[in-house]
């Protein structure tokens, strides 16, 4: 769920006013949808790296360039993926050390 405070931060970084509220929410929700489906399940309200990648998404997709995002995103997609990847072996070592 896109909030209005993430609608607003994205809205003051593109310089758009409030006349494609509900497009941008839309494409917010695509870009969090496809980015966890990449990167994990981060929360966009609180992981500001995330947050960052939703808005670089959202904006290519706002400007019809998709096609270019993951060429030239590959290394931050991968980065938020490898931390999510060694966060949950952590967690997994740890409920393996209680055992």
């Amino acid at each position: 769920m896109i909030s209005d405070e993430i609608l607003k931060e994205f809205k003051e970084r593109m310089h758009l006013g409030d006349h494609e509220d509900a497009n941008l929410r839309r494409i917010l929700s695509a870009s969090n949808k496809a980015l966890i489906r990449s990167c994990g399940d981060y929360d966009i309200n609180t992981d500001e790296s995330f947050k960052e990648l939703v808005f670089e998404r959202s904006r290519y997709v706002y400007n019809d360039a998709l096609e270019y995002f993951n060429d030239n995103f590959i290394s931050e997609i991968n980065s938020l993926g490898i931390d999510k990847a060694l966060k949950a072996i952590v967690l997994e070592g740890d409920a393996d050390a209680t055992v």
